[in-house]
């Protein structure tokens, strides 16, 4: 039987990364999924806004409480506890000032067990990174594609294409590093300024989604990874087993066995001692 994991620590991370060993992240939203990716190996977990769309069928991560987010991320932590649990803090529970982004911080923490939390934004979220930070909370940074933003930004598409767009996102990644963050994800954007970024951090992990090969580690959507999520297929994911085809097809033949009388079979069902029902009926008879 192979050896239990040692839970996975910053000092752990921040060794992979001196030791050039790409880092593995994927988001996770309930206590099975995160059960396997534990059996995995996967070493980073991110409790995802993004369960709005994937788990609650909202048309973006808007609409998500911290409510939402602390149960998920019990969840997860239960079925995975040696990763490196990281909590996603919903739109509007950092943006307002610095004690709300620490008290919700904290929230993660305390009640669900996180290593961590991440918020979005770049320069203008630097004070709350720093009072999450001084709070002795570990903080990561998002810069790229932040869906919170995305009406701002557009719609979902790569930011950072221009000469001046990428030297801000360079110059938000290193107000990030200087306010304390530990690690930054570059969400979409072009593959040589995350690693001019990479190259550039001090002291700071740099994880790519959809961002290229360069970065200290990558992070995916694991519900784009396996064709579970129905709305879009976005590039930069790949699908390593497309579950949602198998389920799908699982589900269909329920269906039309149920209709067909073919399930359930004798093997599927319980019975009881031919005495025991003779003395029920013997009884249900009395009763009559």
């Amino acid at each position: 039987m192979a050896e239990a994991r040692k839970k996975i620590t910053l000092p752990y991370l921040f060794k992979k990364v001196a030791d050039g060993e790409p880092i593995t992240w994927l988001t996770c939203y309930d206590y099975p999924t995160a059960y396997l990716q534990e059996q995995a190996g996967i070493e980073m977990i991110l409790v995802g806004d993004s369960l709005g769309m994937t788990m609650l069928g909202y048309e973006s991560t808007l609409p998500v409480t911290m409510d939402d987010m602390i149960r998920h991320s019990q969840a997860v932590r239960r079925g995975a506890p040696t990763a490196f649990v990281v909590g996603d803090m919903p739109y509007m529970t950092y943006q307002p000032s610095v004690e709300t982004a620490i008290r919700n911080a904290g929230r993660f923490m305390a009640e669900a067990g996180c290593d961590a939390i991440k918020l979005e934004g770049g320069a203008v979220m630097a004070d709350r990174i720093k009072g999450i930070v001084d709070s002795g909370i570990p903080a990561i940074g998002h810069l790229g594609l932040t869906p919170q933003s995305v009406s701002a930004l557009g719609g979902f598409r790569v930011q950072g294409k221009s000469a001046e767009l990428a030297k801000k996102i360079v110059d938000d990644a290193k107000a990030l590093e200087q306010a304390g963050a530990f690690m930054i994800l570059l969400e979409m954007v072009p593959d040589r300024l995350c690693k001019i970024i990479t190259e550039r951090a001090e002291n700071c992990i740099i994880m790519s989604l959809g961002s290229g090969p360069d970065a200290h580690g990558q992070l995916l959507i694991y519900h784009d990874m396996f064709g579970l999520y129905p709305r879009f297929k976005p590039k930069m994911a790949k699908v390593f087993g497309n579950a949602g085809e198998v389920i799908l097809n699982g589900l269909t033949a329920y269906h039309d066995e149920v209709i067909s009388r073919k399930f359930p079979q004798q093997e599927n069902w319980f019975g009881m001692p031919d005495e025991e029902y003779n003395e029920l009926v013997k009884m249900l008879g009395r009763i009559k």
